[in-house]
């Protein structure tokens, strides 16, 4: 029961996102690829990571990796910061091109939080919190991604 539920609010979110993503692919000049999509969001939750730890994390060889990131930075979707403390390396950013697309997702979970406020008493809004937020950190150990700072 528990598997099916997860899932299925998992599913709903992505095919949301998927339906913004077409509703609005027709006014982008560059849209992303699928996989140039899946790599922009894994650059965006890694938080700056060098080409190497995008590499690693997705685990593809460099120069496949660097073909990636060369490919989204001619479309505009992150940028190549040089390191201040070690000039041969460089962090990828995205751009707010890329947050153009995030927030078709974001501002669908937080559509769905409102309505869980209003839904739900503020226990309840607690106690979900509580479990996401060891499911995240508990859980999901494997997922090895920088944590977000409310």
């Amino acid at each position: 029961m528990l598997e099916q539920s997860l899932s299925e609010v998992y599913t709903k979110f992505k095919v949301h996102f998927y339906q913004e993503m077409f509703n609005h692919l027709h006014n982008r000049e560059t849209s992303l690829s699928t996989v140039e999509l899946f790599c922009v969001e894994v650059i965006h939750a890694l938080k700056s990571p060098t080409v190497a730890e995008f590499a690693n994390f997705i685990n593809v060889s460099s120069p496949n990796a660097a073909y990636k990131v060369n490919s989204l930075l001619k479309k505009g979707y992150i940028n190549k910061i040089q390191s201040e403390t070690d000039r041969r390396e460089y962090h990828l950013e995205v751009t707010e091109k890329y947050y153009d697309y995030y927030n078709l997702s974001q501002k669908y979970v937080n559509a769905v939080v409102d309505r869980a406020k209003n839904y739900f008493t503020a226990e309840q809004i607690e106690t979900l919190d509580n479990i996401l937020t060891d499911m995240s950190k508990e859980l999901m150990k494997d997922v090895a991604i920088p944590e977000v700072t409310p």
